[in-house]
């Protein structure tokens, strides 16, 4: 006899099931991977971040620092207090590109190595905090607009470059040997301060080193010239990793507003992760509704298994007496036997649950009482377990009088 083995009941999914489902996510994210790292590889020796020399890209610093080395002028770059320190000379040029990132600490320690090297010092966008420190002497004012200016000033460097795109901080000096270039709203946007042997040359906004920049009204002239006056150059790119910063309080963030104290965690997220978190929840929202929508009306589907009509009633029937829905039950069985006997006496499906109709169309066809099948087919929930037993043997009674009258 051949033994018939029964189909599996089980609605777990196949391996192949789960391939098929998944194949084309694990594919979109391969190739979102692949050119993450082929534009990573390509742009990789491009970009170091802004007011870089060795970045190509529009806030980069790459041209100027070839025209500079076209000149003769050789570029150091270096990111800690301590290197920028040790190459200081008559004969150098040093380029803060972001003084406010300095503590105190480092901007004390700073202004000491630069009184006694008797060389340049170039500060970008030097706020009020650095400035107090960095140049005695001299006040920043609050930031302006960037835009074409006329030098109106005696600086050879500034008269030969005409028109330039400056702004940015202003400045005010008190008391010093300056030279004030640029102006805006009455204030220099361009400050160049005579220390002893060498001097100081405070510059309210970096964009003119741009290489987006460069090439605009006469930046690149003023720029070579503030920056090649002297054969060497160290650009200091102030980190947030330099030992000399550790354990240091007050620090100003890049406008000079505000200490380590003052900041929340989310002022310390770059503005780039919060956009990007932004833009991941946005995608979430329409993976979301995406998968959520009605793609159309409700269609039936084969069950994975076979379940006898028996075995449903007998679920129903335990998940009643389990919650003690006694009311529920007593419903459905009133409701079934109305629906089968409503045919029998000539009642229509639609006017099956109507008291008016059905009670006494049921009473004319068995010589009843109408409080009687009143309260059988439309009469209030069984009060225990024995009721709800009676009240099916009774309708069950009614439905077979009415089958054989």
């Amino acid at each position: 006899m051949t033994e018939v083995t029964a189909a599996p009941t089980s609605a777990a999914l196949t391996p192949h099931q789960i391939w098929v489902r998944v194949r084309g996510l694990l594919l979109a994210l391969l190739v979102l991977v692949a050119a993450g790292i082929a534009l990573a590889t390509v742009r990789s020796g491009d970009q170091h971040g802004r007011l870089d020399p060795r970045s190509a890209d529009r806030y980069g610093s790459r041209a100027v620092a070839e025209l500079l080395k076209e000149r003769g002028v050789s570029i150091h770059v270096v990111t800690t207090l301590d290197d920028a320190t040790a190459r200081l000379g008559p004969d150098t040029t040093l380029l803060v590109a972001s003084p406010n990132l300095l503590v105190p600490r480092q901007q004390r320690e700073l202004r000491a190595a630069t009184d006694s090297s008797a060389g340049r010092t170039v500060l970008l966008a030097a706020g009020p905090p650095s400035v107090r420190t960095l140049v005695p002497g001299v006040t920043a004012e609050p930031a302006g607009p960037v835009a074409p200016r006329a030098p109106e000033c005696s600086l050879p460097a500034a008269r030969s470059a005409g028109d330039v795109e400056t702004g940015g901080f202003r400045y005010a000096s008190y008391g010093l040997d300056t030279v004030a270039c640029f102006p805006s709203g009455g204030l220099p946007t361009v400050l160049l301060v005579e220390q002893g042997r060498g001097d100081t040359v405070l510059l309210g906004s970096p964009d003119l080193l741009h290489n987006s920049s460069l090439v605009n009204q006469g930046n690149a002239s003023l720029a070579v010239q503030l920056l090649g006056s002297r054969p060497h150059l160290v650009w200091y790119l102030p980190s947030l990793t330099d030992s000399s910063a550790a354990g240091e309080d007050g620090a100003t963030d890049g406008n000079g507003n505000g200490t380590p104290d003052d900041r929340s965690f989310a002022d310390l997220i770059p503005p780039g992760w919060s956009w990007g978190t932004l833009q991941l929840a946005l995608a979430a929202v329409l993976a979301a509704i995406w998968r959520a929508r009605r793609l159309g009306p409700l269609v039936t589907e084969r069950l994975p298994v076979a379940v006898r009509a028996s075995e449903s009633t007998e679920g129903r029937a335990r998940l009643y007496r389990k919650a003690n829905a006694r009311d529920r039950a007593a419903d459905s069985l009133r409701s079934a036997t109305r629906a089968r006997v409503a045919p029998l006496i000539g009642v229509s499906l639609r006017d099956a649950h109507s008291p008016s109709i059905l009670v006494p169309a049921v009473s004319a066809r068995l010589s009843s009482t109408d409080d009687s099948v009143q309260t059988l087919l439309f009469g209030p929930a069984p009060s225990d377990d024995a009721a709800l037993v009676q009240l099916a043997d009774q309708l069950d009674t009614l439905e077979s009088e009415v089958r054989t009258s």
